[in-house]
C-alpha cells in the first residue's frame, strides 16, 4: 500500500464524513493505493458510526494524549508513507497530491505556511503566536524548517517504524522533527495555504501548548548540541559561537589545503564535517550510520566501516585523513597499520588529535567539559602527545612532513608513507595513555 492517511480525532464526527469522502476522491483520482486510519481519543459523538459508514478504519489510541495518538497510528499504519492531517478540515485534502509528489525531497515533508508561497488565514493572535513559536524553535533547535508546528506532514516509514514518543501532547510535532533530523534524515517543506477549522472547536489551548513546547525544548536542545546529532560537525563550521566557528574553520583550512591535489582521498571517521564535503575524489567513511545518512544528501561515495579494519584494498588511496578520530577510540596499533596499508607508497596521511602535552589543551578541555557536559571531553578516551604520536607513526612507516596547531592545543600532522620498518610489530598500548 502506498499511503496511510492518519487522522487523530476527538469528537470530530461533524467533519469526518465530508473529510473522508474528499480524501478518497483525491487519492482514487491520483491512483494512490491507500487506507484512512482514524485514531480516536475517546469520542462521545458519532465518530465511530461515521467511520463505519465511510469505510475508514478506526482504532483507539494506545495511551492518552496527542503523542499517544500518533504513536498508535504509526504502529497501525500499513502504507509505505504516512500522511498525518487534522480532522477539522483546516488541512485541505486537495493539497495531498502536491505533498505526495515532494516525497523524493525529504523523509518528512511538511505543508508549510511560512515558506515563500505559503499563507495563513487564522485569527491574528494564533497566527502571531505560531509564527513566533516557529521562529524561536527554528533558532533554538537549529532546524532547517520554517513551519515547525505544522501538523500536516508526510512521513516515511523509515522514521515512524518503532518510533516511541517521549512527549505527551502537541509538542510531539517538534520532537519527531528534531529526533529525525538528528538521526540524519531529510526534512522538506512545501508551500501551503492554511484556513481555520470547519465544524467544532479546537482542542489546542495556547498557553498550555506553549508551556509544553518550552519544557520539551530543553532535552531537544541538548540532543541537537550533542555528538548524537548527525550534523554536529557541519554545524560547528557555521556555529553562531565565534570561537567554535573559528576553531572548525582553522581545522578545515589546514586539513583541506594539505589534502588538495590528491587523486583519491579517504576521510576515515568523516562525521558530517566540511572537510569531506570540500574535497574532490573523496570517499567518506564512518562507523555512525546516522552521520552517513546525513551526508548522503551531498551525493558523495560513503562507506560504513571501522578504523580497526578499513574496508578497502591495499594501496587504494593517495591521501588518508583522520581528523579528531583516534582520541575517541581505544588505543590499538592496528589503527596506524591500517592507515599505512590502504595508502599508496608515498601517499599522504593527515592526522589530527588534541595534544595533551600542551598547556592550551589542558586548559581548554576542562572548560569545554563544564560548558558542554556530555560533549567531546567525555568522549576523549585516549590521550596523545606530539612526542608519543611521532614515535608511533615512525614505527609504522610514516615520516612527518609538517605540523600545525589550532588554538595551541589541537595537533594536525601531515606525513607520508614509507616502507614499513621491521620494528613495526604491534607492541601494545604503552605509547599512549588511555583514560576512560
Amino acid at each position: 500500500m502506498d499511503l496511510t492517511v492518519l487522522i487523530p480525532t476527538i469528537n470530530e464526527g461533524g467533519n469526518l464524513r465530508s473529510l473522508i469522502s474528499r480524501i478518497n476522491l483525491v487519492l482514487d483520482r491520483e491512483r494512490i493505493s491507500h487506507e484512512i486510519l482514524i485514531v480516536d481519543g475517546g469520542s462521545t459523538d458519532d465518530t465511530a458510526a461515521v467511520c463505519a459508514e465511510m469505510g475508514a478504519r478506526m482504532v483507539r489510541e494506545g495511551r492518552k494524549g496527542y503523542a499517544g495518538a500518533l504513536e498508535t497510528g504509526f504502529a497501525e499504519a500499513r502504507g509505505d508513507w504516512i500522511l498525518k492531517l487534522d480532522a477539522d478540515q483546516s488541512h485541505d485534502p486537495d493539497f495531498i497530491p502536491r505533498i505526495w509528489r515532494a516525497r523524493d525531497r525529504g523523509d518528512i515533508v511538511i505543508a508549510s505556511r511560512y515558506v515563500r508561497g505559503g499563507a495563513c488565514y487564522n485569527e491574528f493572535s494564533r497566527k502571531l503566536s505560531s509564527r513566533i513559536l516557529s521562529a524561536v524553535l527554528r533558532r533554538a533547535l537549529s532546524l532547517p524548517v520554517h513551519d515547525i508546528s505544522s501538523g500536516y506532514r508526510l512521513y516515511s516509514r523509515k522514521i515512524t517504524d518503532g518510533f516511541k514518543f517521549k512527549s505527551t501532547n502537541f509538542e510531539a510535532e517538534e520532537e519527531i522533527l528534531v529526533r529525525a533530523y538528528a538521526a540524519g534524515f531529510n526534512l522538506a517543506e512545501v508551500p501551503f495555504t492554511y484556513f481555520p477549522r470547519g465544524a467544532g472547536r479546537s482542542h489546542a489551548k495556547l498557553i498550555k501548548f506553549g508551556w509544553s513546547i518550552a519544557m520539551r525544548c530543553i532535552p531537544l536542545w541538548k540532543l541537537r548540541n550533542s555528538l548524537d546529532s548527525a550534523d554536529y560537525d557541519e554545524r560547528g563550521f557555521y556555529s553562531a559561537i565565534p570561537i567554535q566557528r573559528w576553531w572548525h574553520r582553522q581545522r578545515h583550512r589546514i586539513t583541506v589545503s594539505w589534502a588538495r591535489g590528491s587523486d583519491r582521498t579517504l576521510d576515515a571517521g568523516c562525521g558530517s564535517s566540511l572537510i569531506v564535503q570540500s574535497l574532490n575524489n573523496v570517499v567518506g567513511m564512518d562507523f555512525n550510520f546516522a552521520k552517513l545518512r546525513f551526508l548522503s544528501r551531498y551525493r558523495m561515495p560513503l562507506v560504513r566501516g571501522s578504523a580497526f579494519a578499513l574496508p578497502f584494498l591495499d594501496s587504494s588511496f593517495d591521501c588518508v585523513i583522520s581528523s579528531q578520530v583516534i582520541e575517541h577510540i581505544p588505543y590499538d596499533e592496528v589503527l596506524f597499520a591500517e592507515m599505512w596499508r590502504v595508502l599508496k607508497p608515498g601517499g599522504k596521511l593527515i592526522l589530527g588529535t588534541p595534544d595533551y602535552s600542551t598547556r592550551a589543551w589542558r586548559i581548554i578541555e576542562p572548560i569545554y567539559g563544564v560548558l558542554m557536559p556530555g560533549g567531546y571531553k567525555d568522549e576523549h578516551i585516549t590521550h596523545y602527545t606530539r612526542a608519543q604520536l611521532g614515535e608511533i607513526l615512525s614505527r609504522h612507516g610514516f615520516a612527518i612532513d609538517e605540523v600545525a596547531y589550532v588554538g595551541g592545543g589541537e595537533l594536525i600532522m601531515r606525513c607520508h608513507r614509507e616502507e614499513m620498518p621491521a620494528a613495526a610489530v604491534a607492541s601494545g598500548p604503552a605509547r599512549a595513555s588511555s583514560a576512560a
